[in-house]
């Protein structure tokens, strides 16, 4: 039985204790703020019995008992084959965390961040173990939402990437290699794209907060919950990928030039989109929306495992 440190226990670190506990892995739970540590084993016993409650768990109790809390960052680390990083995204503290990380971890463990904007490379330079160290990036929860990016500063080692991809793979997670350094590695400027686009589109008054959420909820993303945007236009033309860039290519060359400039997120245009979300769901409701979110995508990670993926792609 293996052993993960998981060093930082707000939502994220929370969220990667379940991924491992619930794959047999011993989890060693520690955080500076100690005083919370409690609560925190208390929401990951409670999601862990909502993944139960979905058929996504078989013993709720015996991953419960794996996660144990460390009462110091050394503790935490001793005998820890893998560490998970999980602090605030301020660069300073990444590399005061990492020192520490690296000093203390056993020489054999790789030491993975979950930061989703900082390159690794800007905290882990003047380390002596620094080709041990990587970006391994999660979303939000990673226990419901497997895709992980793995992105390693130009000293780690390929070994090391090799290694976080099989025990991402061995978790159930959907490892992905973002193959050199790039702010906001993949997922954030995929998603930072579309944002862009859905907030030219309000600015523009072209369709209200509600349609343009209208539009990936009940369009686009039915289709992206099962594939990327390479299969899903190589599917949309009788002959491929090729003949759909030739039939549509010009289209979206042509769309693509009024692209070029972001809007700001400014006072006006955040506060008209606000009023609107708010006139959809009370803030007062935000806590319960975010647990049938989480509902949701229980109900669409039992329904993936049990179709599978006919082509096994990840």
């Amino acid at each position: 039985m293996r052993t993960v440190a998981v060093i930082g226990a707000g939502l994220i670190g929370q969220g990667w204790a379940i991924v491992f506990a619930r794959r047999g892995w011993n989890v060693r739970l520690y955080d500076v703020q100690t005083q919370g540590l409690g609560q925190a084993r208390e929401l990951i016993v409670q999601q862990l019995a909502e993944l139960q409650r979905y058929g996504l768990l078989d013993d709720v109790q015996a991953a419960a008992d794996r996660v144990s809390i460390a009462e110091s960052l050394q503790a935490a680390l001793s005998g820890a084959d893998y560490v998970q990083e999980n602090s605030p995204e301020r660069l300073e503290i990444k590399r005061a965390v990492f020192a520490e990380l690296d000093q203390y971890a056993e020489p054999h463990a790789v030491i993975g961040s979950s930061t989703s904007s900082l390159p690794a490379s800007e905290y882990t330079e003047s380390l002596a173990g620094r080709h041990r160290c990587l970006v391994v990036h999660p979303v939000n929860p990673p226990y419901l939402i497997p895709l992980v990016e793995l992105c390693g500063a130009p000293w780690t080692s390929p070994q090391t990437i090799e290694t976080a991809r099989q025990i991402m793979q061995e978790l159930g997670q959907k490892p992905i290699t973002v193959r050199h350094e790039i702010e906001g590695f993949v997922l954030n400027r995929l998603q930072g794209a579309l944002l862009h686009e859905a907030f030219r589109l309000a600015a523009a008054g072209v369709a209200s907060a509600e349609d343009i959420d209208t539009t990936i909820k009940d369009g686009l993303g039915l289709r992206w919950s099962f594939m990327g945007p390479f299969e899903t236009i190589d599917l949309n033309a009788p002959a491929g990928l090729a003949d759909y860039c030739a039939r549509y290519g010009g289209l979206y060359q042509s769309i693509g030039a009024t692209q070029s400039q972001s809007v700001p997120w400014d006072e006006a245009l955040v506060g008209s989109l606000e009023q609107q979300r708010r006139e959809q769901l009370p803030a007062s409701q935000l806590q319960e929306r975010r647990f049938w979110r989480d509902d949701q995508l229980m109900k669409l990670m039992r329904h993936k495992n049990q179709t599978g993926d006919e082509h096994g792609q990840s």
